[in-house]
């Protein structure tokens, strides 16, 4: 009987991890918000441990109007200073600044696709779901990743390299890099 495994990230003593693991990571999610939410987490994740934006994700909403880029993208130079003395937030300026650039694209593309996910789909019509034995076996990008971040450098926004779309596709679930073994690969 082969044993089922949760991947050894998501086998954490750190609930939200868990969750987060269980719940979310790798599961098809379009909702138009939460690609903004994913997308601003994965920036400000840049250089950092993904537990540390975990942890401070209610902050990340609250500072960033519940991930609704219409509002976000409202933000002046004031709302900028304010966050950057919020420290139950990343206080940097540029993934600040990156996060707001952000929403502005965001609102562009849905005038322009009808959604961002719709967007996305333009790269990835249906999720990709690779088979990993082992966590070094899950890559850090793949060309569709190089791809889609070229495209929106192109499309205005900032703090989008490709390892950084690579972890934001995995999180909304376009890109299923759960170990063959972990029970939460297809369900959860």
């Amino acid at each position: 009987m082969e044993e089922h495994l949760r991947c050894p990230w998501g086998d954490s003593q750190d609930n939200l991890m868990q969750q987060y693991h269980d719940r979310e990571w790798g599961k098809l999610n379009l909702d138009e918000q939460y690609l903004y939410e994913m997308l601003v987490l994965e920036l400000f994740q840049s250089g950092l441990n993904w537990s540390v934006v975990l942890h401070k994700r209610e902050n990340f909403r609250r500072a960033f109007k519940n991930f609704v880029p219409e509002e976000v993208a409202q933000m002046t130079d004031e709302d900028i200073a304010i966050l950057m003395q919020d420290k139950s937030i990343i206080r940097n300026h540029q993934k600040i600044t990156a996060a707001i650039k952000n929403a502005k694209a965001i609102l562009v593309i849905e005038a322009k696709y009808g959604s961002f996910g719709r967007y996305l789909q333009e790269f990835i019509r249906t999720p990709l779901i690779h088979h990993p034995q082992a966590m070094t076996d899950v890559p850090t990008t793949n060309d569709v990743a190089k791809q889609l971040a070229k495209q929106l450098k192109k499309d205005g926004f900032s703090f989008v390299g490709p390892v950084v779309i690579y972890s934001y596709l995995q999180g909304i679930g376009l890109i299923n890099d759960h170990l063959e073994t972990c029970p939460f690969k297809y369900h959860g």
